[in-house]
């Protein structure tokens, strides 16, 4: 019997330190004591209030990635969704199904960004190490993604920022460390000594900074424009608007906003505020210029033909995109082929290796979509949208930017505006509403999905990728610190788009 008994308690004791890998033991529990809670209040609270215990749980999964990756414990909480029937294999295959150009682009597009990585690099060091001005760095990092994100996908812009910034810190972080620069990476700091590591630290604040000023670059612009995120085709499709129409109605509302974007990157660049203004140290610069001067004097002809070859690629690129030729993905796809095959790239492990940053954050999506599955099976947000029907036409505007802002922020943009639109023009079809309201509530879910979105890295798919990306933890950018970094841009942006609306 005792040895039964000591069997068991060696099996539980092998059970509890297997679940979940090495996260920390608090996290663990608090993983199973969710799991426990939601069936108690599924019998004593109904299945509305678990929906909304469940979404609580699952941006908890968020906000805690650099403990865990929310694949597995935000992955276990939608299955438990899916057990207690607040949702349905139909319903998730219907969001998936609407979210799969985000799926592809994320599989595909990141990946072909990977094929182009060395051209990327090459362009991007000479703009960080040629500006010595840190201001001015980050201004021009935020208005060329601004524009770029207007017509070009936001994912894909922050996608290269992400691949640019991990191969500065694999340079220098090969250079610092004792492994050896030939030896495969590792890239914790186990093997920098102390003298290198008061310079690591703010190396990691500089490539913070400009990563994030690129991510809120991608939001500012993106609300500008028919193509800039993809609830904008939603929202203009239902509005009748195309690229022009669109333009010119949510420009009084989004050239302010942009505007007011770049204004709070000076503001907090020139002082230092919310974790922003590290200068890059001169060692690193060292690092970086001695880095680039190596590459330009080991260049073979080849190397140089596939630096040409990679930046046609990627100027084709960018003309499919702006001109929309097809899904974003499988132009990603169309890189991937081309320069693989001019590369002479054709064994299975190295073409693995540019699907691995992008493939667990395409699993993380579709366990989202699932959640998403749940929000609209239960009608979570109906209540909100039918009181702000009710408001006075002036507020009602208002409240709709207020109140997409608020849902858009904890659930995924396009399915917000899907469904506002949905009962919008229904009560313009039937005459509810006059066309000059309709259009003044179209562009107010523009704003409220594109904007006050940004405050939670959860808000937009553009963050929940810089979120969970390879650098992320790298450079500690985890979600208390992303929230911070993004407060200043959230209300600044927000109030001037809410007070151009009202």
């Amino acid at each position: 019997m005792t040895m039964t008994t000591t069997t068991h308690d060696g099996i539980l004791r092998t059970l509890a330190n297997s679940f979940l890998g090495h996260t920390p033991v608090w996290y663990k529990q608090a993983i199973v004591a969710s799991l426990l809670l939601n069936v108690v209040a599924y019998f004593v609270l109904g299945p509305l209030l678990t929906g909304w215990l469940i979404l609580a749980e699952f941006i908890f999964t968020l906000a805690m990635a650099l403990k865990c990756f929310p694949l597995q414990p935000g992955g276990l909480l939608a299955l438990q969704a899916v057990a207690l029937g607040l949702t349905d294999t139909h319903a998730i295959y219907h969001e998936v199904e609407h979210g799969l150009p985000v799926l592809l682009l994320v599989i595909f597009m990141v990946a072909g960004v990977h094929f182009l990585r060395g051209m990327l690099y090459r362009m991007i060091s000479h703009i960080l190490l040629g500006i010595r001005s840190r201001v001015t760095l980050n201004m021009v990092i935020i208005v060329v993604v601004s524009v770029f994100s207007a017509f070009l996908d936001a994912l894909t812009i922050l996608a290269v920022l992400v691949a640019v910034s991990l191969g500065f810190y694999e340079v220098y972080h090969r250079v610092v460390s004792s492994k050896g620069y030939h030896e495969d990476p590792d890239l914790t700091d186990d093997y920098v000594d102390e003298l290198h590591r008061a310079d690591l630290e703010q190396f990691r604040a500089v490539l913070r900074s400009m990563l994030m000023h690129g991510a809120i670059g991608t939001a500012i612009g993106g609300v500008c424009t028919l193509v800039g995120e993809p609830e904008n085709i939603v929202i203009g499709t239902e509005a009748g608007w195309n690229f022009m129409e669109f333009f010119r109605q949510v420009a009084p509302s989004s050239l302010p906003t942009l505007f007011a974007g770049f204004a709070v990157c000076w503001v907090i660049e020139r002082n230092k505020w919310f974790g922003y203004g590290a200068e890059l140290p001169a060692g690193v610069r060292q690092v970086l210029i001695d880095e680039d001067r190596r590459l330009r004097a080991n260049h073979t002809a080849r190397d140089r033909m596939m630096l040409v070859a990679q930046g046609i690629v990627a100027i084709l690129m960018v003309l499919a995109l702006a001109f929309h030729i097809a899904e974003i993905g499988l132009i990603g796809l169309a890189v991937i082929v081309v320069v693989s095959s001019i590369s002479g790239v054709t064994d299975e492990h190295h073409v693995a290796e540019a699907f691995m940053p992008g493939l667990p954050f395409a699993s993380l999506l579709v366990v989202f979509y699932v959640i998403v599955a749940m929000i609209g099976s239960l009608n979570m947000f109906a209540p909100v949208i039918q009181w702000v029907l009710t408001l006075e036409d002036k507020m009602q505007v208002f409240m709709i930017f207020v109140t997409n802002g608020a849902l858009s922020a904890i659930s995924d943009n396009v399915f917000v505006a899907a469904i506002y639109m949905k009962e919008l023009k229904a009560a313009f079809d039937a005459g509810l509403t006059s066309r000059e309201l309709f259009d003044a509530q179209s562009v107010a879910v523009v704003m409220g999905t594109g904007i006050p979105s940004m405050s939670t890295p959860n808000g937009q798919a553009a963050f929940l990728y810089l979120l969970t990306s390879q650098i992320a933890p790298l450079v500690r950018l985890g979600y208390g610190r992303m929230l911070w970094m993004a407060l200043p841009y959230a209300i600044v942006t927000t109030l001037v788009a809410g007070w151009t609306l009202f």
